[in-house]
C-alpha cells in the first residue's frame, strides 16, 4: 500500500509504545543504556547511520575480541583427523550444532544442522537432494511451488527441478489457495508423490511476515499451494526473519529451514545452515560425495557407503570449522547484550513502526505525499511486519525520484541504506507494478540487476529499503527522517516547511525523555540541522587551496575566464580552460597548452593512490585527496607533489623497468596493470593521510580499452584506450551550464553575504578536462561530435554525477547543496558534463589541446559519425 494521509498526532503513539516496551523489557546486559552499548560495542558507527541490517547486520566489538581470544588460546585442527586438536574441533563444532538447535527451539532428536556456505547453498542442496519424481506416462510427477515474494535463490531452484522433469508453479501471495477447497485433501487417494512448497517467513523486499501456521496447514493437507495429490513438504526460508525474531521449530516444524548466520550476528560471513527435520532426512538423495562424507568407497568401481547422519552425508569436504566456532561467540554476545530475540523483535519493530508513521504523514505543501511506501501491513504488529521499510521518494507531482539519486544523497548524510530490487524480482514487480514485458524492455534498455539505472521511461526499476537491527537507535530513525525532510521539504531559505515536520517535532519531547531511558544520542554526532559532522580527520577550514599551473610554469587563477558567462553570451565556442588530473582523485593541474596521447591528455589519471589492500582511494572515502597537488615538469620528466604541512616530493614520470614492482588493480571493475612508485612516496602519503598508502602508476605496456556505453556505437575503426579514468578519455563541461547552477545555488543568499558557491569553485568540483564557453546551458548534451583544432571527438553521452561534486576541491569539505540543487533542476537525473572519445589522432606529429581553440560541434540530428570539412578545421591557439 502507499503511504496514506496519516495524522501525525494519531500515529505518534507508536513512539510511546517503543518507550514502554523498552522499559518493560530491559534491553542489554544491565550495564547501561543502548547509547552506552553503542559507544562500547559499535564505536565504529560514530557519525554513521547504518540502515541496511536486512542486508547484513553488524557484529559487536566484544564478539570479535572473544573469538580472537579463543583462537589464540586454543589449537583447533582439522576435525577429520584423530589427534587431540582435531578432537577439540570436532567436539566444539558438535556443541555449536546443539546451540543452533536450542536457539530455534528444538533439539537433535528432531532436527539436524547441515552447515553450508550460506542460505543460498542450503537452498541449492534441497533442490538437488529432494526426492523428486519426474513427470511420466503414469504420473504427473512432483510439484515445486514457491511464493513469488521469494528471494532469487528460491526461484533459482526451478532450474534444478526443470532438469529433473519436475513442474514449477509460482504462487502470488494474493492468490494463494484462493480456489482451493480445504476439505479436498481428505478425499485424495493415497499417493506418495512428494511435493515441495517454499515460502519466506519474512519478505526481504517489504518485511511482510507470512503466517508460520502455513507450515502445519500445508503439511497436514488442510491447504495446498496447487491441486496435486501427494505429500507436501515445506521449506521455510527463514534467513530474513530470524535476523530480528525468534523462531520455534517445535511450534512450527518446517521440513527444511535455510539460514545465514551473518544476518543474525554480522560475523562470520559466508556461513549458513540447513536445518533438516529428522523425519525427512532419510528421504534425501545424494549424488556427489566429497571428503568426510563416505563411510567406505572404492576408487576402482562404483561402490560407496555414506555416513549415517545427515550432516556427515551432506557436508562435503572440511567445513569452515573456525567460522563455526565463531558462532558460539555470536550467540553469547547476542544473549548478553540484548537479553534474547524477543527483545530484539520488539525493539526493531517499534523503531520501524515509528519511522513508518512519520514517513506516511509527510506531505508537500500541495498535499502530495513525499514517499510511497510498499507494504502489505499497517505496521500494527510484529507478527505481520518485520523491521523493514521499502519506499520510493516522490516529487510534488507524484513522480518517482530514482533510487540511485536517493542513495547518493543519503551518502552525503552518511546514511547507509539499500536500493534496487533486493534479489526479489517477484515482490518488486508486484509492488511497483512492473509487468513481465517491462522487465524485458528494461533489460533491452541496459538495466540489469544491481546497477544504478533506476528509471526507464520515467518508471522506477527498483526502490529504497531501510532496515533496523538490535543496535539501531531512535536517533538513527530520526536522522533518516531529517534527511528526507531536508532534501524534499526545505524552502529556499533552507528551513523545513513547518507542516512537513509535524511528526518529527511532535515526537521531540518524547525523544528527549527517552535519552535517559536507554536511547541517548551519540555524543557530538548530530548537529542541530540533523547533518552528521565530519570526523576528526576533516580538513581545517583554513587549508590552503591547491594552486593550478600552466604547463609553461606561470601561475594562473583557475577559471577566471569562465566567470560571468551567461546563456545570452552566445559568442564562439572556445576552450577557456584545460585541466589534467595526474593522480586520480587528487587536485587539478591547469595548463594552457598540453600534448595529447592515445589515452587523452598526456599523464591524465596515470597515477592513483591505493590503501594497504591495493584498493583505489577516491574522494568519496578520503576527501583530503583533493589537497594533494601534483605538478608535471615535462622537461625534467618529473612530477612534483605538494600538500600543506609536507615537504614537496618528486616522482619520475616513467618507471624504471629494473626496479618497478608490478601489481594488478581495478578501476571501475576493469583490471589494470600497475607498478608501485616506491617506498619514499608511500611513506609521504601515509604520513599525510595517517594510514598506509601507496602511489601506483598504470604500466606503459598495458592497454585498457573503453567499453561501449551510453547506447552509442563507436565510429568504424576507433577503439579508445583509457588511462585510470572511470568512463572515458575526456570530460567536457560548459560554463553556461555551470552558470545556471551557480545562479540557482546563490539564489538563496537572502542576507547579502556574497556568493555561497563562487563560479570558479563550482567548475573545479566537476573535475573536467575541457572547459568551454559560448553555448547555452546544457546544449552540449545535444552534440554528437566536436572538433577542437585538428582533433575530433565523439560525444559519448552525459556524465552521471556522484557525491564527489559536493566536495569543495580547495578545502576538502562537503556540502550536499550542490548535488541536491542539481538533482532538482535536472529533473531526477544528476547529469552534468559530457564524455568525449578521441576519434582522430595523427601519430606522425605531436598533437596539442590549447586554451583559446575554437570548438565546432556537430548536432545529434545530423546523424552518427560525420566527416568535418577541412575548411572547418582550425589550428591550435595558445592564449
Amino acid at each position: 500500500m502507499a503511504g496514506g494521509a496519516a495524522d501525525p498526532e494519531a500515529e505518534l503513539p507508536a513512539f510511546g509504545q517503543f518507550r514502554d516496551s523498552n522499559a518493560q523489557r530491559p534491553y542489554g546486559d544491565g550495564r547501561g543504556s543502548l547509547g552506552e552499548l553503542r559507544a562500547r560495542e559499535f564505536g565504529r558507527l560514530a557519525g554513521t547511520v547504518y540502515l541496511d541490517h536486512a542486508g547484513a547486520t553488524l557484529f559487536p566489538k566484544s564478539q570479535l575480541e572473544n573469538f580472537t581470544r579463543d583462537l589464540m588460546e586454543n589449537v583447533y585442527g582439522n576435525p577429520h583427523s584423530q589427534n587431540i586438536s582435531s578432537k577439540l574441533t570436532h567436539d566444539t563444532v558438535e556443541q555449536v550444532r546443539y546451540r543452533v538447535l536450542a536457539h530455534f527451539g528444538t533439539t537433535a532428536d528432531d532436527y539436524s544442522v547441515v552447515f553450508t556456505a550460506g542460505s543460498t547453498a542450503a537452498l541449492k542442496l534441497v533442490a538437488e537432494a529432494f526426492p523428486w519424481v519426474s513427470r511420466g506416462p503414469q504420473s504427473s510427477g512432483s510439484r515445486f511451488c514457491y511464493l513469488t515474494d521469494s528471494h532469487t535463490s528460491v526461484v533459482g531452484m526451478r532450474k534444478v527441478t526443470a532438469a529433473m522433469g519436475v513442474s514449477a508453479t509460482p504462487v502470488r501471495p494474493e492468490d494463494l489457495w484462493s480456489a482451493e477447497d480445504p476439505g479436498a485433501a481428505a478425499s485424495d487417494p493415497d499417493c506418495r508423490l512428494p511435493h515441495l512448497f517454499c515460502y519466506p517467513a519474512q519478505s526481504n523486499f517489504s518485511g511482510a511476515r507470512y503466517p508460520l501456521a502455513w507450515v502445519a496447514d500445508v503439511q497436514s493437507g488442510r491447504r495446498r499451494p496447487a491441486s496435486a495429490p501427494g505429500t507436501w513438504f515445506v521449506l521455510l526460508d527463514a534467513a530474513s526473519f530470524v535476523s530480528t525474531s525468534p523462531l520455534s521449530l517445535a511450534a512450527h516444524p518446517a521440513d527444511f529451514v535455510p539460514i545465514s548466520f551473518y544476518k543474525i550476528f554480522g560475523f562470520p560471513t559466508g556461513l549458513g545452515a540447513l536445518l533438516v527435520s529428522n523425519r525427512v532426512a532419510p528421504l534425501l538423495r545424494k549424488t556427489y560425495f566429497g571428503g568426510g562424507t563416505a563411510a567406505a568407497y572404492l576408487a576402482g568401481e562404483d561402490f560407496y557407503i555414506p555416513r549415517p547422519s545427515v550432516a556427515e552425508r551432506f557436508e562435503d569436504g572440511t567445513i569452515s570449522f573456525l567460522d563455526v566456532i565463531a558462532l558460539k561467540h555470536g550467540f553469547d554476545a547476542l544473549e548478553r547484550l540484548t537479553g534474547g530475540m524477543e527483545n530484539i523483535r520488539q525493539h526493531t519493530f517499534t523503531l520501524a513502526r515509528y519511522t513508518y508513521a512519520a514517513l506516511a504523514s509527510l506531505r508537500y505543501p500541495n498535499g502530495a505525499p513525499v514517499v510511497r511506501i510498499y507494504s502489505d501491513s499497517e505496521f500494527s504488529s510484529p507478527e505481520e511486519q518485520g523491521p523493514v521499510i521499502n519506499l520510493n521518494v516522490l516529487d510534488d507531482n507524484g513522480n518517482v525520484l530514482g533510487y540511485s539519486q536517493v542513495d547518493k544523497m543519503a551518502s552525503l548524510y552518511n546514511i547507509h541504506l539499500r536500493t534496487g530490487c533486493f534479489c526479489n524480482t517477484g515482490a518488486c514487480q508486484r509492488h511497483l507494478g512492473i509487468s513481465n514485458e517491462m522487465v524485458r524492455k528494461n533489460l533491452e534498455a541496459g538495466h540489469v540487476c544491481g546497477d544504478d539505472i533506476d528509471l526507464v521511461d520515467g518508471q522506477p526499476t527498483g526502490s529504497v529499503r531501510i532496515s533496523f537491527g538490535y543496535m539501531s537507535t531512535l536517533e538513527d530513525a530520526q536522522a533518516f527522517l531529517r534527511f528526507i525532510i531536508d532534501t524534499r521539504l526545505c524552502s529556499a531559505g533552507g528551513q523545513p516547511v513547518p507542516q512537513a515536520c509535524a511528526a518529527l517535532e511532535a515526537g521531540a519531547p518524547a525523544a528527549e525523555a527517552e535519552c535517559s531511558r536507554g536511547l541517548s544520542s551519540r555524543e557530538g554526532a548530530l548537529t542541530d540541522a540533523g547533518v552528521w559532522t565530519e570526523s576528526s580527520s576533516a580538513v581545517p577550514a583554513g587549508a590552503v587551496p591547491p594552486p593550478l599551473r600552466e604547463a609553461t610554469g606561470t601561475q594562473q587563477t583557475p577559471s577566471e575566464k569562465a566567470v560571468g558567462v551567461r546563456d545570452g553570451d552566445l559568442g564562439p565556442h572556445v576552450v577557456t580552460n584545460l585541466y589534467l588530473y595526474p593522480i586520480k582523485s587528487c587536485a587539478a593541474f591547469e595548463v594552457t597548452r598540453w600534448p595529447v596521447g592515445n589515452q587523452g591528455l598526456l599523464y591524465d589519471r596515470s597515477w592513483m593512490v591505493v590503501n594497504h589492500n591495493g584498493i583505489c582511494l577516491s574522494q568519496k572515502q578520503e576527501p583530503r585527496l583533493c589537497l594533494i597537488q601534483p605538478f608535471i615538469d615535462l622537461q625534467q620528466k618529473i612530477m612534483v607533489i605538494k600538500a600543506q604541512g609536507m615537504e614537496p616530493i618528486e616522482v619520475p614520470l616513467e618507471e624504471n623497468g629494473e626496479r618497478a614492482q608490478i601489481c594488478q588493480s581495478k578501476v571501475c571493475a576493469a583490471r589494470v596493470n600497475t607498478y608501485d612508485c616506491g617506498e619514499k612516496i608511500s611513506s609521504w602519503l601515509s604520513k599525510f593521510f595517517g594510514r598506509p598508502c601507496h602511489l601506483i602508476k598504470q604500466s606503459s605496456n598495458f592497454q585498457r580499452n573503453a567499453k561501449k556505453k551510453h547506447g552509442q556505437d563507436q565510429c568504424p575503426g576507433t577503439t579508445a584506450t583509457l588511462s585510470l579514468v572511470n568512463e572515458a578519455q575526456y570530460l567536457l563541461v560548459n560554463t553556461s551550464s555551470v552558470s545556471e547552477l551557480h545562479q540557482q545555488l546563490n539564489a538563496s543568499d537572502q542576507n547579502g553575504k556574497g556568493e555561497l558557491f563562487p563560479m570558479k569553485d563550482l567548475i573545479l568540483r566537476f573535475r573536467a578536462n575541457i572547459i568551454t564557453n559560448g553555448t547555452k546551458a546544457f546544449e552540449e548534451e545535444k552534440w554528437d561530435e566536436i572538433s577542437i583544432g585538428s582533433l575530433r571527438f565523439q560525444v559519448l553521452g552525459p556524465c552521471h554525477r556522484c557525491q564527489m561534486i559536493c566536495i569543495d576541491q580547495q578545502t576538502g569539505q562537503r556540502n550536499q547543496d550542490v548535488f541536491q540543487t542539481l538533482s532538482e533542476s535536472r529533473k531526477r537525473k544528476v547529469n552534468f558534463g559530457v564524455y568525449l572519445m578521441q576519434t582522430s589522432l595523427d601519430s606522425s606529429s605531436p598533437c596539442f589541446l590549447s586554451v583559446g581553440s575554437q570548438v565546432l560541434p556537430v548536432w545529434k540530428e545530423n546523424g552518427g559519425c560525420h566527416n568535418i570539412p577541412a575548411s572547418k578545421k582550425h589550428q591550435d591557439v595558445v592564449s
